[in-house]
């Protein structure tokens, strides 16, 4: 038996793959993709270390995975949700973009010129 989402109003079903985070599909791309915003203006202040960016760049790898089992493995999706899941996934790339060009800065800055 399914869950219902735990956003307030939302009675819609929370597959398997979305247990932990207690959302249906749509509330749970919804919440990643205002994550992804939050992360890529942290990455825009240049403040973040490299550990905070390796774990960055991890979390995009771990949520890309979520998604990928998401919408492979749950039956019966709407063409409305598996849009909304392909956005997320470009949401999640452009991230992982925005963190390597941000690496590349770093590295720049950080080697002196001869």
């Amino acid at each position: 038996m399914a869950t219902a989402c735990s956003n307030p109003g939302c009675k819609s079903p929370v597959p398997a793959e979305l247990e932990s985070a207690g959302q249906c599909v749509l509330h749970f791309t919804q919440q990643l993709e205002r994550t992804c915003w939050d992360l890529r203006l942290e990455i825009a202040r240049g403040t973040s270390s490299a550990a905070r960016h390796a774990e960055l760049s991890d979390f995009v790898a771990d949520q890309g995975e979520v998604l990928a089992r998401v919408g492979t493995r749950t039956p019966k999706l709407s063409d409305e949700l598996k849009s909304r899941i392909l956005a997320t996934f470009l949401t999640l790339m452009n991230l992982h973009e925005h963190l390597e060009r941000a690496a590349g800065r770093r590295a720049s800055i950080s080697v002196p010129n001869p």
